[in-house]
């Protein structure tokens, strides 16, 4: 399946959500509230990262779907195989071989490493994500969270001591300064925010 079709989706139109879910769904959605002349913009978010997804309405929902960059997948994907031919490395396993540049003190303790330079930088990123998972799960939910609330909520009255609550950590402040803001728009940026709630808090605990 094409990674595209995958995304999890949500749109608005002004402050109302209109869609969430797959790609597909989402953009007859929203091709149907732009062919209805709606005066409120039309926005598509990545609904865990916040990203915006530019899409195209002009003509037809083929049309449409036709101008999405994984409409041709397959072919783009046969492109990029060609222009770059397999590189040393496993890839039936995920390994992929890249270029990373160290110093000569750094390659000699990884050449007198157990199982040589490749596996034991694999192990160091291993043990680094795991020491790192829980500060990286709050430090993405909250750049989710202000992107989405960026876009969609800037000019809302506490936009900015909602921010400042966001990534100072204090939840109440948060729901406090979002509660007069459009529905759809205050519910959607709490659960983007409730990740770093939920890791800040476990991560407390086990401390």
């Amino acid at each position: 399946m094409n990674k595209q079709t995958e995304r999890q989706l949500i749109a608005f139109e002004g402050g109302t959500r209109i869609a969430s879910g797959a790609l597909a769904e989402v953009i007859r959605a929203a091709k149907a509230a732009v062919d209805r002349n709606v005066p409120s913009p039309v926005l598509i978010f990545d609904i865990e990262t916040s990203e915006q997804l530019e899409v195209d309405f002009r003509g037809s929902l083929a049309d449409v779907f036709g101008r999405l960059p994984a409409a041709d997948g397959q072919e783009t994907q046969a492109t990029s195989e060609e222009a770059n031919p397999r590189s040393p490395g496993r890839p039936k396993l995920g390994v992929v071989a890249r270029e990373v540049t160290l110093l000569p003190r750094h390659w000699d303790w990884l050449a007198s490493q157990p199982g040589g330079a490749s596996v034991t930088i694999r192990k160091l990123v291993e043990q680094a994500r795991r020491s790192s998972g829980d500060a990286d799960r709050v430090r993405l939910a909250r750049e989710a969270t202000y992107r989405f609330m960026s876009a969609m909520a800037g000019n809302e009255a506490g936009f900015e001591e909602a921010t400042r609550a966001l990534f100072s950590g204090n939840h109440e402040r948060f729901e406090d300064m979002t509660r007069s803001w459009p529905l759809d728009v205050g519910e959607h940026a709490k659960q983007l925010a409730g990740a770093s709630w939920a890791t800040a808090a476990s991560s407390t605990e086990a401390n």
